[in-house]
């Protein structure tokens, strides 16, 4: 039984949420995180790009030849991170330096690339772009909110606001590569708690 346009939607939020149910995309997660801002800025970076290749590759996937068909998935990838890019560059140029070399490694971000392959290439359009954004947003909260807990615990901030107070001494190993991995380990905890209830 196909799913609803909705269901394709709200899967993403939460049933498929990317990091902690699809354990996808995991390089941006660990190392753009130590900010809220740095988060949720990839996130909506990354489901632009997401939003878009599902919708061009749903649209192109009966003219794509089965052999090539990756190699096309990732030249359509390539093309809207390098607008991405460039848009990024013009519009949020602060950020774009914060984000680095993260942005235009989106081309091979498996997420994006697996949900072309695995759900926009053997789907009607109106579901690809409902699955792409689902996807995207849940990829863009879970970002944020990995973001929120490594800038606070590591900088006593969030979103560049002092929360705790002047006598908090931050743990500044949660800004650290290390204390992504703990931190997204203590997610993927909760979200497995919570899964089961």
């Amino acid at each position: 039984m196909a799913k609803s346009v909705a269901q394709e939607f709200t899967k993403g939020l939460w049933e498929e949420i990317p990091p902690f149910r699809l354990v996808l995309g995991l390089c941006p997660t660990l190392a753009v995180t130590t900010t809220v801002k740095n988060g949720i800025g990839m996130g909506l970076a990354t489901t632009f790009v997401l939003l878009c290749s599902n919708l061009l590759v749903s649209i192109l996937k009966d003219v794509i030849p089965p052999k090539i068909r990756i190699a096309c998935y990732i030249i359509i990838i390539a093309t809207f991170v390098t607008l991405v890019e460039l848009l990024m560059q013009a519009f949020a140029y602060p950020l774009f330096l914060q984000l680095g070399i993260f942005i235009p490694l989106i081309v091979v971000n498996c997420l994006v690339l697996g949900r072309a392959e695995a759900f926009a290439s053997k789907n009607p359009i109106i579901h690809s772009v409902a699955d792409g954004l689902g996807i995207g947003l849940g990829f863009t909260m879970a970002l944020g909110v990995l973001g929120a807990v490594r800038e606070s615990l590591g900088n006593g901030t969030l979103l560049g606001y002092s929360i705790f107070g002047e006598a908090f001494e931050p743990f500044t190993f949660m800004v650290e590569a290390p204390g992504a991995f703990v931190a997204l380990g203590l997610l993927l905890c909760i979200m497995n708690l919570l899964g089961k209830k």
